[in-house]
């Protein structure tokens, strides 16, 4: 018999003069255990969950414009979105279709444009001046 085996065979765990471990001990005993898990949900678990959700919210906030870059390396301008996928504008006439998941960051964010602004744009091209006072 190897001496593993020997705690086994004698049965429960004795305490101070042969009589059974009390309550307290045997809580202490698995002290080790529960500290155990709670470090590994604090280092591992907890930290996994919040990126999966940080992750979520960027995909599920991909829009036309956005500057983004593909788990792949690959960097391109976002042109369309679907359900599932997206379609990147990588270089003049090159488009691709990747899905939703491969999206690893997005670099810059598509600015809104203010009506104002188109306006102006439109009338900077036609060659026409402003008169407001």
């Amino acid at each position: 018999m190897n001496l593993f085996s020997m705690p086994l065979l004698f049965g429960a765990p004795q305490g101070a003069g042969g009589q059974p471990a009390s309550g307290m001990e045997q809580i202490m005993s698995f002290a080790p255990f529960i500290l155990i898990i709670a470090i590994f949900y604090f280092l591992i678990i907890r930290p996994q969950n919040k990126k999966q959700k940080e992750t979520q919210k960027m995909l599920s906030e991909l829009k036309r414009g956005d500057k983004v870059v593909t788990v792949g390396g690959v960097h391109g301008t976002i042109v369309s979105i679907k359900d599932s996928s997206v379609i990147l504008k990588v270089d003049d006439n090159v488009k691709i279709e990747f899905n939703r998941s491969a999206v690893a960051t997005v670099t810059s964010v598509a600015k809104e444009e203010k009506p104002e602004a188109r306006i102006e744009d439109k009338r900077s091209e036609t060659g026409e001046t402003s008169t407001e006072s």
